[in-house]
């Protein structure tokens, strides 16, 4: 199992927002392809919060995949000015098509 990666995200309030995440593994780093692939990511105010903040997806639209391991977050002008300035926390999950979860970040 490889290690799980850390990055800070920084959103403008207001401001459309898109981040691309380049999916590697392996060595040398080669992007993982996926196809059949979901992508769930939740923001919360803190690691115990009851509920997220903000829930971005594939199934919502807020997360696409292509086939060659290119992930995208992306969220409108609109659904950054509802946030709440602040620091939140997150976790960025891959679902295989069969069931098989890895958190990338």
């Amino acid at each position: 199992m490889s290690a799980i990666a850390s990055t800070d995200l920084t959103i403008a309030q207001g401001a459309t927002y898109s981040q691309v995440i380049n999916y590697k593994t392996g060595s040398p780093a080669a992007f993982v392809n996926t196809t059949g692939y979901a992508a769930r990511m939740q923001l919360r105010t803190s690691y115990s919060a009851a509920s997220a903040t903000l829930e971005l997806t594939t199934a919502n639209g807020r997360i696409s995949l292509t086939n060659a391991g290119v992930i995208t977050l992306s969220l409108t002008a609109t659904e950054t000015a509802a946030l709440s300035a602040g620091r939140y926390v997150y976790d960025l999950e891959m679902v295989s098509a069969g069931g098989q979860v890895t958190r990338l970040l």
